[in-house]
């Protein structure tokens, strides 16, 4: 039976995992930390849940490609989703526009507040709606695909390819400037920063208009927990905690993991499903550098990696009447380089398990970018001063709600602040980066198929091998990785059936 180490127990990794036990092979996940999932977690502080990862997940509608596949790795399987009214509730000089699940009552009030946007409008809800029939592909990946299998492809994207050609290469800024209505601009211009590609609105949307980017209840870990079950009911084993600081390189091949305590694991096969820099320059030591990711890298302008200072609060109350995200105005306050007059909250009303009887958990997440880390990382260096300043931003959002809800007065305290350098720390996430490549105007998309140059035995797995990245793109070529495995070796893929999932899955701590 040929082995297979998998280095990184997030989403891709997990998924491979059980792609690999379900095809054969003898495999084992070696991870970091204690508990698996990677960056989609969660942890308890103050007899609080908090929800480290999922704003909406792609792949929540029902009969869909890709809940089929989120199901299959037991992430989704009979799990209900939550689908709140609105995406968005953005408050600007005293009006609030929503950006609804229902578009028909999402063009009714722009209509409403703005008639001077009618066409605009017109034609931003009926995109969206064309949009809707899209799907992300979750077949073989395209390196794999004969000529005729890239030709239906290709026609089932169709849509897709037209929107990207009218929004690709207008900035989120220069589309904003289409409406006549300031709430409008500001609402549409506030998704990214300037430069960003507008079409990043369309597919987020079309996604949740048609009910396919929802929340799973239970929230990001419990998710994670159920994959973990999954694979170690086929069979798949866990090393953890098991950092991987070294491979033991013979000609081609690699021979060896080597972890920080000493430990090391041999198989035929090694699947880095990690940060992409971890793998290029920590543990192939720079010896086998990519050509497509160095030019993003080394171009932080036309490839920029986002990070964030993530907030979670308790409110000693029960939300009545606030959307699940609402963003509003603030007073100007200073969090990494850049000074902050906006912010964004999300309340988890929905989740009652999430808090004490009678209280709520509510997160911030605020976008921090290139020299945002820089700071960040000179300051970690003190780490009394990185302290004070994680309690001061605390304290900065915490009084900025109380303004804008003085309900909320008195009734709130901090229950945890991450920093890019906690991403860094924890995920191995180069830069504190949770997702890869942001789409620019200027920026190519990568399509890569995980390949080491130089290696035969080992591969990339994960978000970062193309946009827009996010879990979906981890599960889907997670599962890839052991398709060309299965290829290489001349034996067929085995795909996984909802009938064959296990019934009692034993409890993974």
């Amino acid at each position: 039976m040929k082995t297979v180490a998998i280095i990184g127990g997030g989403i891709a990794g997990l998924t491979a995992g059980i792609f690999a036990q379900k095809n054969g092979f003898a495999s084992i996940i070696l991870e970091k930390h204690r508990v698996l999932g990677g960056e989609c977690t969660g942890w308890d502080r103050y007899g609080y849940h908090i929800d480290g990862c999922i704003h909406w997940l792609v792949g929540t509608k029902e009969g869909t490609p890709m809940h089929l596949l989120w199901s299959r790795v037991g992430a989704l399987d009979g799990v209900r989703i939550y689908h709140p009214e609105s995406f968005l509730a953005f408050e600007h000089n005293g009006v609030t526009v929503h950006l609804y699940r229902d578009l028909d009552r999402l063009r009714a009030t722009w209509m409403e507040l703005s008639p001077p946007d009618k066409d605009a409008i017109e034609t931003f809800c009926r995109d969206i709606r064309q949009l809707q029939s899209y799907e992300p592909p979750v077949g073989k990946p395209a390196d794999m695909m004969t000529f005729l299998e890239k030709i239906r492809m290709f026609s089932s994207m169709k849509v897709a390819g037209e929107i990207m050609r009218k929004y690709g290469k207008i900035s989120l800024t220069d589309y904003a400037k289409t409406f006549k209505h300031p709430a409008l601009r500001a609402l549409l211009a506030s998704f990214l920063p300037d430069g960003y590609s507008a079409s990043s609105v369309f597919f987020a949307l079309a996604a949740f208009t048609k009910g396919g980017a929802g929340i799973p209840f239970g929230g990001s870990k419990a998710m994670a927990e159920r994959m973990v079950q999954r694979y170690r009911s086929l069979g798949g084993k866990v090393e953890a905690p098991c950092e991987i600081t070294d491979l033991i390189i013979d000609g081609r091949n690699v021979r060896k993991a080597i972890a920080r305590d000493g430990n090391f694991f041999e198989a035929d096969y090694f699947i880095a499903a990690c940060d992409a820099k971890v793998l290029y320059e920590r543990l192939l030591k720079g010896a086998y550098p990519d050509k497509a990711f160095e030019e993003r890298y080394e171009n932080a302008a036309d490839y920029p990696l986002a990070s964030q200072v993530f907030l979670a609060l308790g409110y000693e109350g029960v939300i009545d009447g606030l959307p699940r995200r609402f963003s509003f105005p603030t007073e100007p306050f200073k969090v990494g380089s850049r000074s902050v007059h906006r912010i964004i909250i999300t309340h988890y009303g929905h989740e009652p398990d999430f808090a004490p009887k009678g209280e709520t958990l509510i997160t911030c997440d605020i976008n921090q970018f290139h020299d945002d880390y820089d700071a960040w990382d000179a300051l970690y260096k003190d780490k009394e001063a990185y302290r004070r300043e994680r309690a001061r931003i605390g304290a900065d959002v915490i009084r900025q709600l109380e303004f804008r809800f003085p309900v909320m007065r008195g009734r709130l305290k901090v229950l945890d602040v991450t920093t890019p350098k906690t991403y860094e720390h924890h995920c191995n996430a180069y830069r504190g980066a949770f997702m890869p490549f942001l789409p620019t105007i200027r920026g190519r998309g990568m399509a890569h198929t995980g390949r080491i140059k130089g290696l035969d035995n080992i591969c990339l797995s994960g978000q970062w091998l193309q946009p827009p990245g996010g879990l979906p793109v981890a599960l889907t070529t997670g599962r890839d990785t052991i398709m060309r495995l299965c290829h290489r070796l001349g034996r067929p893929f085995v795909d996984i059936h909802l009938e064959e999932r296990p019934v009692n899955h034993e409890k993974t701590t």
